[in-house]
C-alpha cells in the first residue's frame, strides 16, 4: 500500500520547524511518525490517522473531513482520520498535527513484543 508523500514531506518539515524529535516508521502498509517512541500521527493512503486522545475525541468528530479510525473494523477511541481535503491548508494540518503533539505526552507506548 502507498502513502501520500507530499503529505509525508509536510509533516516531516512542520515537526523539523518546531523542533520535534521524531522518526519515521513503516507501519500498517502507511507511514507513522513517532514521537517519544509513540505513535502520534500516521499516513495511510491519502488520509492523515492522528492520535489525538479520548478527551478531544468527541469534539474532532464534529469537524469537516474528520471521522473515526477503524482500521481494525471497530472504532478506536481517541485516533481519528483526516481526509486529503481538509488538510490542503498548512494552518489546517498544523491543527490536527497540534492535537496530537498535545497528547503525545500523555499517550501510553505500546508494549514491546518479546522476541
Amino acid at each position: 500500500m502507498a502513502y501520500n508523500e507530499h503529505l509525508a514531506d509536510r509533516i516531516s518539515k512542520f515537526f523539523k520547524e518546531e523542533k520535534i524529535d521524531f522518526f519515521e516508521k513503516k507501519m500498517f502498509g502507511g507511514l507513522c511518525f513517532m514521537v517519544d517512541n509513540k505513535m502520534c500521527v500516521g499516513i495511510i493512503n491519502d488520509e492523515l490517522m492522528a492520535r489525538i486522545g479520548e478527551e478531544k475525541y468527541p469534539e474532532a468528530l464534529t469537524k469537516k473531513g474528520c471521522k473515526e479510525m477503524t482500521f481494525t473494523g471497530r472504532p478506536m477511541k481517541g485516533y481519528v482520520y483526516l481526509d486529503e481535503e481538509v488538510l490542503d491548508l498548512d494552518t489546517d494540518l498544523e491543527y490536527w498535527l497540534q492535537l496530537a503533539l498535545d497528547f503525545n505526552p500523555l499517550a501510553k507506548a505500546s508494549k514491546k513484543r518479546s522476541k
